[in-house]
């Protein structure tokens, strides 16, 4: 199991989900994806992403000026 961590800070929509779909494409069913952004669309992005997907947001976080959302590979 790996943890990616991908920094979309500063980028704006679709950028934070294009690369969270990169990472996606690279991880194993179990790995997790961290994904910091500051775009506050990146949560609801992820949430329908990972609905459609079939994968699991297990947390969204807010730190500070970015938020950091944690998702489960369920399938690939």
């Amino acid at each position: 199991r790996m943890r990616h961590v991908v920094d979309a800070r500063g980028s704006f929509c679709p950028g934070p989900i294009t690369e969270l779909i990169k990472a996606y494409r690279r991880a194993q069913p179990g790995d997790e994806i961290e994904l910091l952004a500051t775009d506050p669309a990146a949560k609801s992005d992820v949430r329908a992403w990972a609905q459609k997907s079939g994968n699991e947001v297990v947390s969204i976080e807010e730190r500070g000026d970015h938020f950091a959302i944690l998702v489960r590979v369920v399938r690939r």
